[in-house]
């Protein structure tokens, strides 16, 4: 991707100013990184082939390390974060995903957990992760998809046309699962996977779950939000709309975080490969004419 076709949607270096400040309370808020780190694991699993040298993008407090420990034949795993508190926590480096320091064909295994949902270049960054994987090396990441935070995003954007009569992107954009493997197979892996879970969490109410996304680190992030704190009035508005829409019998609200899994190799001869165009042994009249079936 040249320069002038990157979209920049993203401010990154709120980004990481706000891992840095979530680092020292963020074990009070990282269920969710370390539910995913788990799943992502349990898909490794079925990886029938050690990983001597794996690399961690995105590390954040090292959850994937942590549960990686001694399997799949990891003998070494490297972290790096785009934030220098979380790279430290995780001893790993400060390092973008979008600017990955390491020499091409150098890892076994590359994974990410939640973090490429923050990426202005997403293809790019896919890229670079699968040139600095070594030939038939793997990649196993998870992202945040376009269902996160859908109670939220509706009731903020009815809150905020109530109150101002417009809207401004109070929760930041994520990709759609029929992307995903489209943006996989731009970066040039092979045998591309994707799959989703859908996670719901409940809170007491709208203001604790704002206390969450920041205490994760994952609060709106969009270079074209408004720049000045929402009002009190259009917050309140908002978790009023959450209670009355959503509440369940017991008042908790719910809120969903789909999260996407993106599988690929980097390409190798001995990999399965798709029959070339025009290479089939029976025409597809004859298929359908011995299936009683026909063409309209």
């Amino acid at each position: 991707m040249t320069t002038s076709d990157r979209m920049t949607v993203f401010d990154r270096a709120l980004v990481r100013r706000r891992r840095d400040r979530a680092v020292p309370n963020f074990s009070d808020h990282s269920f969710l990184f370390d539910e995913v780190a788990e799943r992502l694991a349990d898909r490794l699993e079925d990886v029938l082939r050690p990983f001597p040298l794996a690399l961690d993008v995105g590390c954040h407090d090292g959850a994937m390390g942590r549960v990686l420990a001694g399997r799949k034949g990891i003998e070494r795993l490297i972290a790096c974060d785009l934030a220098p508190g979380f790279a430290r926590a995780a001893r790993g480096l400060a390092a973008d995903e979008e600017f990955l320091p390491f020499a091409p064909d150098s890892f076994d295994l590359v994974v990410s957990n939640l973090s490429l949902h923050w990426v202005n270049d997403l293809p790019g960054a896919l890229l670079q992760m699968r040139q600095i994987l070594k030939p038939d090396g793997f990649f196993c990441g998870a992202m945040l998809g376009g269902d996160t935070l859908i109670e939220l995003r509706r009731c903020l954007y009815e809150a905020e046309m109530a109150v101002s009569g417009g809207v401004s992107p109070r929760v930041s954009p994520f990709a759609e699962i029929k992307d995903a493997g489209g943006l996989l197979q731009r970066a040039g892996f092979a045998l591309p996977v994707v799959d989703s879970d859908t996670l719901t969490v409940t809170y007491s109410d709208a203001f604790a779950l704002m206390r969450e996304l920041r205490g994760m680190a994952e609060s709106n992030a969009v270079l074209a939000r408004r720049k000045v704190p929402a009002t009190r009035g259009l917050l309140f508005d908002a978790a009023r709309r959450y209670a009355e829409l959503y509440a369940e019998p017991d008042g908790r609200i719910p809120v969903t975080f789909q999260i996407l899994y993106l599988a690929g190799w980097s390409p190798h001869e001995s990999q399965q490969q798709p029959l070339k165009p025009g290479s089939g042994e029976i025409p597809l009249g004859q298929a359908l004419k011995n299936g009683n079936g026909s063409l309209s």
